[in-house]
């Protein structure tokens, strides 16, 4: 019973995110949904502001917080360790759906290609291209790990689950972080730039940034091959010429 449940929640986490996800998609390209990113503003500006920082702070603690092996470490003498990924995951969504829920927009135009057909075409083609990056680069390193469902599969079937192998493939040989390149994507490009959307993507990737060197130093204390491969593959802009050869080591995340 114990085990079913696990896998229950499992499931329901991974729904609960592919559903928020989804709505970030509308959310943050204006599409679709009732409330966006560049919805009319209702609040005066100083309390938008500081409702939409404090709204990305939350997001950005609880996103980063949760991932430090110290946090894992202690969430799991209180919950069964298989359940620990479905937990960051299901508490990642509820915080990124608060975000989008409480959202207060600022208004204000800082550049709109909505009238030339070509640029707003292109800029919202990127847009779309970005999310698909970011979801094809999370399928290179177990798509299923990542957001908890291969952890509570294995419980389920009551089996030691075995660790991801350590190896590299397509995008990471260009790119370290390819699913921040993706995120860095999705904040900037849009055919309109509003005041509220620059603060969106500005403070995403001010965060990201730190997120980047937090993640890097957890990977080199975890796996000493890190910092070879840091020297051999850039971490944000992809590049041909320095890129990994053939396969070698790199960590999943």
């Amino acid at each position: 019973m114990k085990r079913l449940t696990i896998f229950t929640y499992g499931v329901l986490s991974y729904a609960f995110f592919f559903a928020v996800f989804l709505y970030a998609i509308g959310f943050i390209g204006n599409l679709w949904v009732p409330k966006s990113i560049d919805s009319a503003p209702i609040l005066p500006l100083a309390e938008s502001l500081a409702i939409n920082l404090g709204l990305l702070g939350l997001f950005s603690v609880q996103h980063s917080g949760m991932a430090r092996p110290a946090f894992k470490k202690w969430l799991t003498r209180f919950i069964p360790k298989s359940a620990e990924r479905s937990t960051y995951v299901f508490l990642s969504s509820v915080c990124l759906a608060i975000l989008m829920w409480f959202w207060a927009p600022l208004g204000g135009v800082i550049w709109d290609f909505s009238r030339v057909p070509a640029a707003y075409w292109a800029l919202t083609g990127f847009y779309f291209a970005s999310w698909a990056f970011l979801l094809y680069s999370s399928f290179l390193i177990d798509h299923f790990d990542l957001f908890g469902l291969r952890q509570v599969f294995y419980a389920l079937r009551d089996k030691e689950m075995p660790d991801l192998p350590f190896v590299t493939n397509s995008l990471y040989r260009f790119v370290r972080h390819p699913i921040y390149v993706g995120w860095f994507g999705i904040v900037w490009f849009t055919p309109t730039m509003t005041v509220t959307h620059l603060v969106f993507a500005a403070a995403c990737s001010a965060y990201m940034l730190i997120g980047v060197r937090l993640e890097e130093k957890d990977l080199c204390d975890a796996h000493p091959e890190y910092e070879e491969y840091q020297r051999k593959v850039p971490a944000l802009v992809p590049s041909i010429t320095r890129r990994l050869k053939s396969d070698a080591s790199v960590p999943s995340v």
